[in-house]
């Protein structure tokens, strides 16, 4: 019976595997002939001494240190969190390097779209240290700290921050889809070395854009000029599989059949000419006193008239135009009350026209200039929604859905990494409830302290999860209450309202631990006493429901709903509805197996010691394997 694995995914395996696959024939005895690589790759290869490359103080260690599994885990957390059994959103308290390593396995490549919204070394706030050796006592270390500025007269200053964010990069690239996005905040002071980074990572060829967002009007502190702008990077897994579908056209300047309707008239100017889809062949309008007619036999004049008005009221389309224009589909007719004629006459503004002159509908896409969404409206609106000023620097709710809007969803999962207060959580949900969709997320953030004097510990939060935990339930409340209040009033409309029972409002907590193995644990040191408690695997202070969930998350299936059952009378968890069984109860027998396999698994997993005895361990391998399950697994 073969051992769980108690890493997370080997990430130097998966490249090597990738290397195999891509060049078969390099691989010599199951080892990589770099010489041959060479050759096949021919110019691609970069000799010389001197090269352009972006180096620092610890790059290599940072790399070494990204490749390196992760045998922590995350422990399950019920009591503080919402709706369990059914949420698909995570929030989990921890330091994220440890964190997006272990979310490798079931993760990879199946994020859609992330949003950090990082520190930003202005020599005030917090940049990690990661400690190489011990993740999980440096993890622990630092989130007993609240002084964690990194000051610009660190002899290190960049170098640490670098260091911090290539790792954590270079995991996130993974994670996400290939057609997937990431956004990144960013300011002046380090906007140039992330860019460099990025590029690095991601590929230059899939930076997408810099996004300028003007978050503020003025700055009354500016030495000599004032900047009230930042920066969001954006870079693609790959640009090509973005390019197709990803990203979404401006819902703002179309409606939902993707075209604007506009009067044709517009009042004169002394000069008109024709618009831009004419490409010019009418030539300029001399005379445009002309009707139209309408649906019901009458004409119409500009201003929707019955007659005309030596007004100054004059079509910008000649009669030629209006003709062409109501034989292809660019001209509509809607009903105007308020005119003498009842009608009004609009166009269709396509954006492109085919050879045939026919409409070619494509969307306009996002720009990369955002003006106005304003920094000072999302903390009067996040110290409305938790009735205190706990946070100086949160991002508007309005601007990371303006960002999620750049991107079409389908169901997908959003990452945020750096989570702060939990904004991307609320606009996920907000769009969830706008747009009747079932995006989830991930939020993870380091559990960072209070400062005894701030608002946040006086109003009894602790650390910053805290306060990020409770703005989920309050605005998910919040948007709950608002959709069901429409729902019960919409009458017959009810068919164009969200349903709020249909929207997700939950979260699963997740607490970064060493493992619950005991075997796993490096760090444990092996003396007479360890090898008498190694009798029971997991360790005293966590229970099945803990040890359950890390063996769901090194097995690559984290994401699968967990239930508990009674097997035999037995206590087991059914993950994935059937495709997991998990067993950590002790002295198992044959009959307990084969009411396992009945069930049809595709992996069971025991926990070793948990036998009757030897021959009962060695007959479950081969009942379970005879009987169709695929994989047998103990810890």
């Amino acid at each position: 019976m073969e051992k769980i694995s108690s890493e997370s995914l080997n990430i130097i395996e998966k490249n090597i595997n990738k290397l195999k696959e891509l060049f078969p024939n390099v691989v010599i005895e199951g080892k990589i002939d770099f010489d041959k690589l060479r050759i096949i790759l021919g110019g691609e290869i970069e000799d010389s001494v001197e090269k352009y490359q972006f180096n620092w103080v610890g790059k290599s260690n940072t790399i070494k240190n990204v490749l390196t599994p992760s045998i922590c885990t995350l422990i399950p957390n019920k009591e503080n969190s919402l709706n369990w059994d059914n949420t698909k959103n995570l929030y989990i308290e921890g330091d994220n390097l440890e964190t997006l390593k272990l979310l490798q396995k079931t993760y990879y490549e199946k994020i859609k779209v992330i949003y950090i919204d990082p520190p930003y070394n202005t020599g005030h706030d917090f940049v990690y240290n990661d400690d190489f050796s011990n993740s999980i006592e440096n993890y622990k270390k630092i989130t007993s700290q609240t002084n964690r500025a990194n000051p610009d007269t660190n002899g290190r200053f960049h170098t640490d921050w670098l260091n911090m964010m290539y790792s954590r990069l270079c995991l996130a690239r993974n994670l996400l889809k290939d057609n997937g996005v990431i956004f990144i905040s960013i300011d002046d002071n380090e906007q140039a070395n992330l860019k460099k980074i990025c590029d690095e990572i991601f590929g230059e060829n899939n930076f997408v854009s810099s996004i300028i967002w003007r978050r503020k009007t003025g700055s009354s502190d500016a030495k000599c000029i004032a900047t009230i702008t930042e920066y969001i990077l954006v870079y693609a897994k790959n640009i090509t599989e973005a390019s197709n579908g990803t990203f979404a056209i401006d819902k703002t300047a179309y409606d939902v059949n993707r075209f604007k309707l506009e009067d044709i008239y517009v009042q004169e100017r002394g000069k008109h000419y024709l618009d831009n889809l004419d490409r010019g062949s009418l030539g300029y309008v001399e005379s445009l006193d002309f009707g139209i007619e309408t649906p019901d036999g009458t004409l119409a004049f500009p201003n929707g008239r019955t007659k005309k008005f030596n007004d100054g009221w004059r079509w910008t389309w000649g009669k030629e135009k209006v003709e062409w224009g109501l034989k292809n589909g660019f001209i509509e007719f809607r009903k105007a009350p308020n005119t003498e004629c009842g009608w009004k006459v609009v166009r269709k503004n396509y954006l492109l026209v085919d050879n045939d002159g026919k409409p070619f509908i494509k969307g306009s896409p996002y720009k990369n200039l955002i003006t106005d969404i304003l920094n000072t409206q999302a903390t009067l609106d996040l110290q409305k929604l938790l009735g205190g000023k706990y946070f100086d620097y949160s991002k508007p709710v309005e601007l990371i859905k303006l960002l999620l809007q750049y991107i079409n969803l389908n169901n997908d999962i959003i990452l945020d990494f750096f989570s702060g207060s939990s904004t991307t959580g609320q606009a996920i949900m907000e769009l969830n409830a706008e747009f009747n969709s079932n995006n989830s997320f991930i939020l993870v953030q380091l559990p960072e302290i209070c400062d005894d004097k701030s608002e946040a510990f006086k109003a009894g939060y602790k650390n910053i999860c805290e306060i990020g935990k409770e703005r989920i339930r309050r605005s998910g409340q919040k948007i709950y209450n608002e959709l069901k209040e429409k729902y019960e009033n919409a009458g017959l409309l009810v068919e164009d309202c969200v349903n709020p029972e249909t929207l997700d409002f939950g979260f699963k907590v997740f607490k970064l631990e060493s493992t619950n193995i005991r075997p796993w644990d490096g760090s444990h040191k092996v003396d007479e006493q360890t090898i008498f408690d190694f009798t029971d695997t997991i360790k005293e202070d966590r229970t099945n429901f803990d040890v359950a969930y890390e063996i769901m998350l090194k097995y690559g299936i984290f994401n699968m709903p967990l239930k508990e059952v009674s097997i035999n009378n037995k206590t087991m968890y059914n993950i994935g509805e059937g495709y997991m069984i998990i067993c950590l109860d002790d002295d198992i027998t044959s009959k307990d197996v084969m009411k396992i396999a009945n069930l049809k698994p595709h992996c069971v997993v025991f926990k070793e010691q948990g036998f009757a005895d030897d021959n009962e361990k060695i007959n479950a391998t081969y009942t379970l394997e005879r009987l169709g399950v695929e994989d047998v697994k103990c810890i």
